[in-house]
């Protein structure tokens, strides 16, 4: 399902279901917002309790309010991290296939991705809050674009193809390690016919090694018409001189399906939003090719 795109005055919702942040950064993430959007947050949106943002039932509490408040049209957060999975199996999904509205966010988020694809609703992998308070205007504008007109056509040349071939699919993924932890408990879905993207960002190649064969051994990405590696930012050599882009070609590149890497989305300072649960095509020939919408 297509939740509506966003306009000028729609209602907003800001959460935090993971990590905290530096206040003044989201501050003037939420200072941009301001000037399309009307908001809604918490004061407790800025509490600390060690590594997250504040207590598990705050952060359940606040995110199940945003699912199942009628008049807010997306949810976005504030930023990603660490600990949304505590707690998205008691939320109150069957709000969000009854009233589909934009889920925004990347990183822990993709937790949060996972479920609204199980519920058969799109969502926007996208920069947080946080994001938003340091980007360029050319960034915030992608966003807003994003939002707004989220099934434009896009396409991306030059990429570097790892296994040939052409395929067209459901764009599904998120970040690799919470993928990972969504599999682990039980909760991955993946729909047929998958276009799987990948990123992640300061694991070492034997850690994304670890987690990428466990969900391919495992059977979860057994349809997959494809896969597109996004950004891998910070994953570092180990000793041994094996990089993360190796690690991963030597896994994706025999499963006689197009596979392209390079795409400009992740933890880095681009991360071009994806429409997860919309249309991708793959391209892969000399160079690779991704069309979205």
């Amino acid at each position: 399902m297509r939740p509506a795109p966003l306009r000028a005055g729609d209602l907003v919702a800001v959460v935090a279901p993971s990590s905290p942040f530096e206040h003044v950064i989201v501050w003037k993430g939420l200072s941009f917002l301001r000037e399309r959007y009307r908001l809604r947050f918490d004061r407790g949106l800025f509490t600390r309790t060690h590594y997250l943002a504040g207590s598990d039932a705050r952060r359940r509490d606040e995110l199940a309010r945003a699912l199942e408040d009628p008049d807010v049209k997306a949810i976005i957060a504030a930023r990603g991290g660490y600990g949304a999975g505590r707690f998205v199996h008691e939320m109150p999904w069957e709000a969000l296939r009854q009233r589909p509205r934009w889920i925004v966010g990347f990183s822990d988020i993709t937790a949060l991705h996972v479920e609204a694809q199980r519920v058969g609703v799109m969502s926007l992998h996208a920069s947080h809050v946080t994001a938003l308070g340091w980007c360029d205007r050319t960034a915030r504008a992608k966003i807003v674009a994003a939002l707004e007109e989220p099934f434009a056509p896009r396409r991306f040349d030059a990429l570097e193809t790892w296994a040939p071939g052409d395929a067209e699919g459901t764009l599904f993924g998120g970040n690799l390690a919470i993928l990972h932890a969504c599999a682990a408990a039980g909760r991955l879905h993946v729909p047929d016919g998958s276009i799987i993207f990948i990123e992640d960002v300061t694991e070492r190649p034997y850690r994304l090694d670890r987690m990428l064969a466990g969900l391919l051994v495992g059977g979860h990405f057994k349809s997959a018409r494809g896969f597109v590696v996004g950004e891998l930012t910070d994953c570092t050599p180990g000793p041994d001189g094996a990089t993360a882009h190796r690690v991963l070609r030597e896994l994706l590149e025999p499963l006689g399906v197009p596979v392209v890497a390079g795409f400009p989305s992740g933890h880095g300072r681009r991360n071009e939003p994806l429409v997860l649960g919309g249309r991708a095509r793959i391209r892969a020939a000399a160079t690779g090719v991704v069309e979205l919408g």
